[in-house]
């Protein structure tokens, strides 16, 4: 009894100990092995701080703070396209701040009343399995060749704000919304399956289930890395290019303690790292391109132009459209679209 008793005093005073540390709670799309890293490396420098991350999709991140809005439970939200960020801004979540590197971020690369800023710029691509398809498709339209049928991968988007903002920047493609949506019909057509998360994606793609995918540069190089014979194309002028954002949550409990792991997750030498490590394309304009790595230069990119405002308001009615009236049901909808 004498044993137990000093051993339960023992674990009341470990509790205490981690107790008194501040904690600072990181909701974010980005991956255990990033996470965990920059967890690590801050709370070696600061001692007092507990890191706590969620590991989830972008728009699962955005309707988990929603639902928290009366009560925050995140601190940080790091990763998600601008378009998310945005609709959370004007939805009063988000607490504004002004980080220390503001001066060198393009004004469209983030929010006029400092309530967010974008961290890295994500493009969008056509992704593979390089041992099955020795010459991707060129453009968007290609996708619908019949030579891909049952042969295409998709995310189901309405879990991830990356295909969100694919989704409708493919929309605005097309001279009305009602075309655009078309279109997806057709790819519709196209598709063997909608994954439910990443992971399920690439494990598909390199055990050759489907052959072709629409994903980002970074996570493809990153399965490249660890072995996956995955290949990207980027269609000329049409390639969505993302502004991958964050920004404090408001009402988080541990403001200061969020803002120096802000700071410290955005430094030069940080965002360095993750350009080398993570395949991540910086926003800051002041880390000079000899210190970047040499695999941005391997992928010069054709950027679409987007109007953001108009993908940002219209984004959660399209998508509502889809999931009702085009996914699993393409030929369909084409049918019923082609007769009004």
């Amino acid at each position: 009894m004498k044993r137990f008793g000093i051993g339960l005093l023992m674990l009341l005073m470990m509790g205490c100990v981690e107790d008194s540390r501040k904690k600072v709670v990181v909701y974010s799309p980005h991956g255990k092995d990033l996470l965990k890293a920059y967890e690590v490396a801050f709370e070696a420098q600061n001692p007092h701080v507990d890191v706590v991350w969620l590991d989830m999709g972008a728009q699962a991140v955005y309707e988990r703070i929603r639902t928290e809005a009366a009560n925050p439970q995140a601190d940080l939200w790091w990763g998600a396209p601008n378009i998310l960020f945005q609709q959370a801004a004007d939805e009063g979540l988000l607490m504004p701040y002004r980080p220390s590197w503001a001066s060198q971020v393009e004004e469209t690369h983030r929010d006029t009343k400092d309530r967010w800023y974008g961290n890295f710029l994500t493009p969008i691509g056509i992704a593979f399995n390089a041992e099955t398809v020795k010459d991707p498709p060129k453009t968007w339209d290609e996708l619908l060749d019949s030579k891909w049928k049952g042969r295409i991968l998709v995310r189901y988007p309405l879990e991830s704000g990356t295909m969100v903002a694919l989704f409708g920047a493919l929309i605005l493609r097309q001279p009305t919304e009602r075309e655009g949506l078309r279109w997806l019909a057709k790819l519709d057509q196209q598709t063997k399956t909608y994954t439910a998360d990443p992971t399920q994606l690439y494990i598909k793609l390199a055990r050759q289930e489907g052959d072709l995918t629409l994903w980002n540069l970074p996570d493809i190089l990153l399965q490249q890395k660890k072995g996956n014979p995955f290949g990207i194309a980027f269609p000329t002028g049409e390639t969505p290019v993302l502004v991958d954002a964050m920004a404090l949550v408001k009402g988080g409990r541990s403001p200061k303690e969020a803002i120096q792991f802000y700071e410290f997750i955005t430094s030069q030498e940080a965002m360095r790292d993750q350009a080398e490590e993570m395949y991540r394309i910086p926003v800051r304009k002041d880390i000079p391109a000899d210190r970047l790595p040499a695999w941005i230069q391997e992928y010069p990119i054709s950027a679409m132009a987007i109007d953001w405002n108009s993908l940002g308001k219209s984004a959660k009615t399209w998508m509502k459209q889809w999931d009702e009236q085009v996914k699993g049901r393409g030929a369909a909808f084409l049918t019923e679209t082609s007769i009004k």
